[in-house]
């Protein structure tokens, strides 16, 4: 594959950043795999990219734009990204808010400002959720996200971080045992 503005984006790239948006890619391009060892912000946005594996290489990558792809609840992310505090998936296709966010949580325990708006598993006024839905939503990620900032666009407020230690308690512990309590399984799936 032939990418237009080649040497815009190489230029971009020795700045630290790439910009492969609007590009209708369906994979990570080969020649541009050796570049993201020093890349510290990755526009992905507009694409047609469901594997993120070549993310291993981005060492230093600290915000991450995936929108309007084909992310799912399942999505593959290499395992630890110490450094990502930033990542917007906001337009994707993801439906289940439990098993993706447990995935966000294991693979980018630093984030800082994540963005997932109009997904199915953040409900909004916007794509037909309620207001307590939304609320419970806001809970459950902040639960598992303890670092966080700015949820979609809104500043995550000391209220709200009391709120999601009630309901949810301290899930970032939970995330990684094997054995959920039995009103952690309640829990979980009316955040689904």
């Amino acid at each position: 594959m032939t990418l237009t503005n080649f040497t815009d984006a190489s230029e971009a790239a020795e700045r630290g950043r790439i910009s492969l948006a609007y590009r209708d890619l369906e994979e990570f391009p080969e020649e541009w795999i050796g570049k993201l060892a020093d890349i510290t912000v990755l526009d992905l946005s507009h694409n047609n990219l469901s594997d993120f594996h070549f993310l291993q290489e981005a060492k230093k990558l600290n915000t991450l734009i995936l929108d309007n792809n084909k992310l799912t609840n399942h999505v593959n992310f290499p395992l630890i990204m110490e450094s990502l505090h930033t990542l917007w998936v906001n337009h994707n296709k993801i439906t289940n808010l439990s098993t993706f966010v447990e995935t966000i949580a294991k693979c980018f325990p630093h984030l800082r400002y994540f963005s997932m708006m109009n997904n199915e598993a953040a409900p909004s006024y916007f794509n037909g959720g309620t207001y307590h839905q939304y609320k419970d939503y806001r809970c459950y990620v902040i639960s598992h996200l303890p670092s966080l900032i700015v949820l979609d666009d809104h500043t995550i407020t000391a209220e709200e971080r009391e709120e999601a230690r009630k309901v949810y308690g301290n899930r970032r512990l939970s995330v990684s045992s094997k054995r959920p309590s039995k009103k952690h399984k309640e829990k979980q799936k009316r955040a689904t």
